[in-house]
């Protein structure tokens, strides 16, 4: 095991990364940027290093400063938790060449995963259903209107290095496709110097299932079962949930059994998380494969029991996984809410400010991971994030029983926030009867509806 490493991260993740790591006995050290003098998790970590100013490009982004403070600190490896260089594959490959073990997949995976249409191709060759779509990369508006006429509309435009919903359109006829496509790809170059977009048909009404993987050095593939997260505004999800309402035992079973096969045809290693759409027939289509730690990875922790992080270093250090599938069982059933500063109202415009006044809720079934307090001033620069508030009990209807009552407890003063959101979506007639998809938030609580 690790004697000591960096955490190439902030906020929340940072904080869950040093509990985990000081039940393991590591040491451990955080960089901050000049912003985030006053975080929380830095006054939990062994040692702490400023790496630069505000502005990501030049701190969480700034992968020498990083490097160097991870050899000024003599530290084994690097933990980067999720965002900014965790899907990485360059960022991985340095690591490797200082002698620095990067907490997570190797970068041949990442390289050959990250890339959503290459992903799709590792998918289809490892026998996971795949949404019909493009071959490959589109090169022009003419080949994107081939390949659109030939599935059928409603199509999906997409970036190949692509997420959160950036550099993604929808398009239902000739001339909207060509606009998609233009605007796709120019959405993609700015967000990610990446303007490589594919083609898939769009499934109308979908649920969004993730599953939950871990894959150690010695060929063991597991899959922790499935997160719902179709509860989302703009390809963004706010609420996941596990298990998934209304998967089908035989479903939930194809779905684990297909994640594991491409995990394996990958040769992937640590945690992941394989992402599929299933459609109002009950089929299922894979979409993409996170090469990370998921911010919802705490559904799976709850109902698992099971510790996602510390998986994580285990597996990076070398050892074994130390459960099989059949060890696996699944308890109760957890909802999460992202409670985020933005103001729903405003079609989630960021709230960042000074946090007036912070009461978390407790007791029985609830838990929160947040790096919040009073005072804290949150920063126009990061994610917008303040915390992620779980509710775990026997069943569904007292998890939300739960949520509900944590939400009431939950005061936030200063910045707006989700949480009033949150309690619509949970009293919701179509929440309630597990009837919702990805389209639901925006046909019903947005102030600017998109297609889904």
């Amino acid at each position: 095991m690790f004697r000591r490493v960096l955490i190439a991260n902030r906020g929340e993740i940072a904080q869950r990364i040093i509990r985990a790591c000081r039940e393991l006995g590591i040491e451990t050290v955080a960089i901050y940027s000049e912003a985030d003098a006053d975080c929380l998790h830095l006054k939990q970590a062994d040692e702490t290093i400023c790496i630069g100013p505000a502005q990501s490009a030049k701190s969480y982004l700034n992968i020498p400063a990083i490097i160097s403070a991870a050899e000024i600190a003599d530290v084994e490896a690097i933990v980067p938790g999720y965002g900014f260089l965790a899907e990485n594959a360059h960022f991985a490959e340095v690591c490797r060449s200082c002698n620095i073990q990067f907490v997570g997949p190797d970068p041949e995976a990442i390289r050959a995963l990250g890339d959503k249409a290459n992903a799709k191709d590792v998918a289809k060759k490892a026998g996971v259903p795949c949404v019909p779509g493009s071959d490959g990369p589109i090169a022009d508006e003419d080949e994107a209107l081939r390949v659109a006429r030939k599935i059928g509309y409603p199509v999906l435009i997409k970036a190949a290095a692509g997420g959160g919903g950036r550099g993604m359109r929808a398009a239902s006829n000739d001339p909207s496709l060509v606009n998609a496509f233009h605007s796709a790809r120019a959405e993609a170059e700015a967000a990610f110097k990446n303007g490589t977009v594919y083609i898939e048909k769009l499934i109308e009404g979908p649920r969004h299932v993730e599953i939950q993987i871990l894959g150690d050095r010695f060929g063991n593939v597991v899959a922790l079962g499935e997160r719902d997260c179709s509860v989302q505004r703009r390809h963004q999800k706010l609420i996941e949930e596990s298990p998934s309402p209304t998967l089908a035992p035989e479903t939930r079973k194809a779905m684990m059994k297909a994640a594991v096969d491409l995990a394996r045809a990958a040769n992937y290693h640590n945690a992941g998380t394989v992402e599929f759409l299933l459609d109002k027939k009950g089929n299922f289509y894979f979409i993409e494969v996170n090469t990370r730690i998921q911010v919802e990875h705490t559904v799976t922790e709850m109902v698992t029991g099971i510790d996602l992080i510390q998986q994580q270093l285990l597996i990076a250090s070398g050892e074994r996984l130390s459960f099989t599938q059949e060890d696996l069982r699944f308890n109760g059933h957890a909802i999460q809410c992202r409670i985020n500063a933005e103001d729903p109202d405003k079609d989630f415009q960021p709230s960042p400010g000074r946090i007036e006044q912070f009461v978390a809720p407790g007791g029985p079934g609830v838990r929160l991971d947040s790096h919040c307090f009073a005072g804290y001033v949150i920063p126009p620069y990061y994610d917008s994030m303040i915390g992620k508030l779980l509710a775990h009990r026997a069943d569904r209807r007292q998890a939300i029983a739960t949520m509900l009552r944590a939400l009431d407890e939950f005061v936030i003063q200063g910045p707006k926030t989700v949480i009033p959101l949150h309690r619509k979506v949970l009293t919701h007639s179509d929440f309630r009867a597990g009837e919702h998809d990805t389209g639901f938030v925006e046909r019903y609580f947005s102030t600017n509806p998109r297609i889904s």
